[in-house]
């Protein structure tokens, strides 16, 4: 029987069973280097729900009988190609299906649950009554209704965005050269007019060669006083060095983070360092798109398209 090596939470593996049942063995691995690359070495397929593995071409190399990896995800950065290109091996992704995409929004909820948390100041104020505080005159929130966000990236994550954003009367103004009509809520402008003119900006668009360093040093020398900034999708997306100079002189009022450059190994990452002592940085460990509802989906897709391959 086939064997399907599976990385990722215990939800998404019971997913995935359901539909390899019968037709392959599927095979749940902890996502460190040492256990995926010795149990590649005779896996017919890869389903990677888990993106914490980084699957070199090395380990590809030594997988002889390996036929498909499918992800559980948009992104697969965190794959090399050049050894899956020699062989033909295709890596197939969340990014050709989009009409199941449409409705999954847990990663756009993440997004605006950071934004809301700087725009209220809720890290502190937690903080504040854990610590036997309670004086709201420390912890003065920003009123939405009114204040322009501009978006990056207008795709499916940046239009579940500004229809929340539409909820809260805010303006809403977006940046993306790939995107041909803009949904009505969002006026079109350039990412200079967007980074100087929005009170807060959020971005959502995947990691390509156009995109790395997309929102530049530059970008950030020129965002509106006391902004605020969301980023949920990739860390190299951002120049992190330039965003961390402008909290720390607080041209910035506060950011929130789901991805980091250097994740999942972020011990030595200077934001991560920045926020343990300040609570205008909120960040999360890339658990966006983490919901159980979500995972079961996108699991029992990714496993269907290696069942598709495998027997065809």
């Amino acid at each position: 029987m086939k064997k399907i090596l599976y990385l990722g939470a215990e939800v998404g593996a019971a997913a995935a069973e359901d539909v390899v049942s019968g037709s392959a063995h599927l095979i749940r691995v902890p996502s460190n280097p040492n256990d995926v690359e010795s149990r590649m070495t005779t896996a017919d397929a890869l389903l990677d729900a888990s993106m914490k593995v980084v699957i070199t071409d090395a380990m590809v190399a030594s997988a002889a009988k390996l036929q498909i990896i499918s992800c559980a995800t948009t992104g697969s950065d965190h794959i090399e190609r050049t050894e899956l290109d020699r062989r033909g091996i295709p890596v197939r992704t969340l990014m050709e299906d989009k009409q199941l995409l449409l409705n999954l929004t847990p990663a756009a909820e993440l997004s605006w649950a950071l934004l809301m948390a700087c725009a209220r100041m809720l890290p502190a104020a937690i903080d504040h009554v854990k610590d036997g505080g309670w004086d709201r005159e420390q912890f003065p929130g920003i009123m939405l209704n009114g204040k322009r966000i501009g978006i990056v990236g207008c795709g499916r994550i940046g239009t579940w965005m500004s229809r929340y954003a539409r909820a809260f009367g805010m303006d809403i103004v977006g940046y993306d050269p790939y995107v041909s009509e803009f949904p009505p809520q969002i006026t079109p402008v350039s990412l200079e007019e967007l980074a100087r003119t929005s009170d807060f900006i959020t971005i959502h668009v995947p990691l390509t060669e156009d995109t790395n360093g997309l929102f530049s040093q530059s970008c950030f020398e020129r965002v509106k006083t006391g902004a605020i900034f969301i980023n949920t999708s990739r860390g190299a997306v951002i120049d992190e060095s330039a965003l961390l100079n402008a909290l720390e002189s607080k041209r910035l009022k506060a950011a929130g983070l789901d991805v980091l450059n250097d994740e999942p190994e972020v011990e030595k990452s200077p934001l991560a360092q920045y926020a343990k002592t300040h609570h205008n940085l909120v960040l999360t460990p890339h658990c966006g798109g983490f919901s159980h509802d979500a995972v079961k989906i996108v699991c029992r897709r990714a496993a269907e398209k290696i069942v598709a391959h495998l027997n065809p």
